[in-house]
């Protein structure tokens, strides 16, 4: 099954190194941040899983929660967190899911759906594109998706960004530009005519072009 942004994030149970959950109940009325990793006790992911352990509180202060997958058993990940915590000098709480049969990278399109066999016995490579990122929405529905080769560190700092331009921009009729920050001008939706803009941004707004409408971030 291929998926696509604002299909619904595909529902699971499963395993995890802080107990079982269903994922849609998990998520509840928040956002949430499900990446993937090829395989334990891996170099790169060892960092991203540290990383994303000291920014956890960035996320949580945006509702959102996070959840790492492995194609590896829960007892596998407990072990592995044991070296993140030691290397990266952070302690992950958030969970990590088990998917020793694969059906979870597979139900995401990580791995093909013809996939055989389980976790044991996989390299890395073979697993290299169980290396991506999906933001679910409140709504539960796939916000992003992002993969990445197996050999270059995810950059968390800009999915953080991408989730305040995404949270922004579901509440205001607006849209970010390109390398956008929190703070900084934005443009008004295309989807918003010059009278509802002037309803809804009444101190005005530059336009170097008819579409182009720039105003100061809202809120």
């Amino acid at each position: 099954m291929s998926l696509r942004i604002n299909d619904t994030a595909p529902d699971f149970r499963a395993d995890t190194t802080t107990g079982p959950i269903q994922f849609h109940q998990w998520i509840g009325d928040g956002w949430a941040i499900l990446f993937s990793h090829p395989k334990d006790f891996t170099p790169v992911c060892t960092t991203e899983l540290g990383y994303m352990a000291r920014i956890e509180p960035e996320f949580r202060k945006r509702n959102t929660k996070l959840i790492g997958l492995s194609v590896d058993p829960v007892d596998s990940h407990s072990r592995w967190l044991a070296d993140i915590e030691a290397t990266q000098g952070a302690k992950v709480n958030y969970p990590i899911i088990g998917d020793p049969d694969l059906s979870i990278s597979k139900l995401y399109n990580m791995l093909p759906a013809e996939e055989p066999g389980t976790s044991e016995g996989r390299t890395p490579a073979l697993n290299q594109t169980v290396s991506s990122v999906f933001i679910v929405g409140q709504d539960k529905k796939i916000k992003l998706m992002l993969t990445y080769p197996m050999t270059t560190g995810r950059n968390f700092d800009e999915i953080l960004r991408v989730l305040d331009s995404m949270q922004l921009t579901i509440k205001y009729k607006v849209a970010t530009p390109v390398n956008w920050k929190q703070g900084e001008d934005v443009i008004i939706a295309g989807s918003v005519s010059d009278d509802e803009a002037k309803k809804l941004f009444p101190q005005g707004w530059a336009a170097p072009r008819p579409y182009l409408r720039v105003v100061k971030q809202p809120g």
